[in-house]
């Protein structure tokens, strides 16, 4: 083994370096991991920006959707968590206190003590690796982790948390059932897996929106099981709330999920496709501008409005139990494979600004 881990590190804006580190010393409530993939989302490419930040806001090691294999485990951690070595594993961004009000009713999300998490704890906390863009990862005793079937192809076993956001959002939060019908407004890595996890739950009809620029995205909705793919702006662009009218009689969505990224109208249009008594689940962050809500529109149509806040355990569990069944076409949204040097590289081109480029689902392996 190794003495040192070499990790991409984020010194600021646009600004990625290799860096080593200590392997740090494994005691009885600590493990481990060896990195096989971490998953790029839309909050790693804006704090690649300078737009979001993480942390401190100092030096951080990226990467909050880490998957791999326990490599060492203290006897305490292994007896908490029910793994060993050579176990695949999931990571959640969060690592909770497992001892507040809200670890201990459930809503760990919350923890006001979460001061640490996956690839958001800077480098000036020791032992320094907590993000996924390394080789290695530090397991901290109130990590919450989830074993995944290692012959799960790692580019897709790697998708576990967008699927996660998917089934929480689509199934947890927007309550999709049998025959319903559910507009999906974005088509991106999370837009996609609400559209599975709504097949998954049943849905009569899906209809999923996006830009010219997602027409790739669009198909992939199809294939994975959308009814309807539309595209809202440029010379061909369909009025969403009309089309759900057309195609739904009048009757309109029974599930709206608005999950555009900075964009103010699809809110809009979210309450206007939603039916009498639907619900519309709200999770697409819009960078702290200020949104207009039509609360007369709101409460005439007696909507219920849900704020989405990431993933919890369930989904996630859930979301795994998706992938390991085998039964929907989860490769076709992988598209980019980078390795632990070209991190930079990997953010620029799930922000689609490398030339002849179409990401739908980036990872890195160190």
């Amino acid at each position: 083994m190794g003495e040192t881990v070499r990790a991409a590190v984020q010194t600021g804006p646009r600004a990625i370096e290799m860096r080593e580190f200590p392997r740090p010393e494994i005691g009885p409530d600590t493990g481990l991991l060896r990195v096989e993939a971490n998953g790029i989302c839309g909050s790693d490419v804006e704090a690649y920006k300078g737009h979001l930040r993480m942390g401190s806001g100092g030096p951080v090691i990226p990467g909050h959707e880490p998957l791999g294999i326990v490599e060492e485990i203290g006897d305490e951690a292994a007896k908490r968590w029910g793994v060993q070595p050579g176990d695949r594993v999931a990571l959640e961004v969060i690592i909770p206190c497992r001892s507040c009000h809200h670890c201990l009713t459930g809503r760990y999300q919350f923890c006001p003590n979460r001061t640490r998490g996956h690839g958001v704890t800077g480098i000036d906390v020791a032992p320094s690796l907590w993000g996924g863009l390394a080789e290695h990862l530090y397991l901290s005793p109130g990590a919450v982790l989830h074993k995944i079937d290692k012959s799960v192809p790692v580019e897709v076993a790697a998708m576990f948390n967008p699927l996660g956001a998917g089934v929480r959002w689509a199934c947890g939060l927007g309550q999709v059932g049998l025959g319903d019908t559910v507009l999906v407004l974005g088509a991106g890595q999370r837009g996609l897996s609400c559209v599975i996890a709504a097949r998954h739950a049943g849905a009569g009809s899906i209809i999923v929106t996006g830009l010219e620029s997602d027409r790739h995205k669009l198909d992939l909705a199809l294939d994975l099981g959308a009814d309807h793919a539309i595209v809202v702006d440029g010379d061909d662009a369909v009025d969403t709330v009309e089309f759900v009218g057309d195609v739904t009689g009048g009757a309109m969505a029974d599930v709206v999920l608005e999950l555009t990224p900075m964009a103010a109208a699809p809110v809009t249009d979210a309450f206007k496709a939603a039916r009498q008594g639907g619900r519309v689940v709200l999770a697409g962050l819009k960078g702290g501008r200020e949104i207009p809500v039509p609360t007369d529109l709101i409460i005439n149509r007696a909507l219920t409005v849900v704020g989405a806040f990431g993933v919890d355990a369930t989904a996630n569990k859930q979301a795994i139990a998706i992938i390991e069944s085998g039964r929907y076409p989860l490769a076709k949204l992988h598209t980019h494979t980078f390795g632990l040097e070209q991190a930079a590289l990997a953010m620029e081109t799930l922000a689609g600004e490398v030339p002849g480029e179409s990401a739908v689902h980036v990872s890195v392996h160190p």
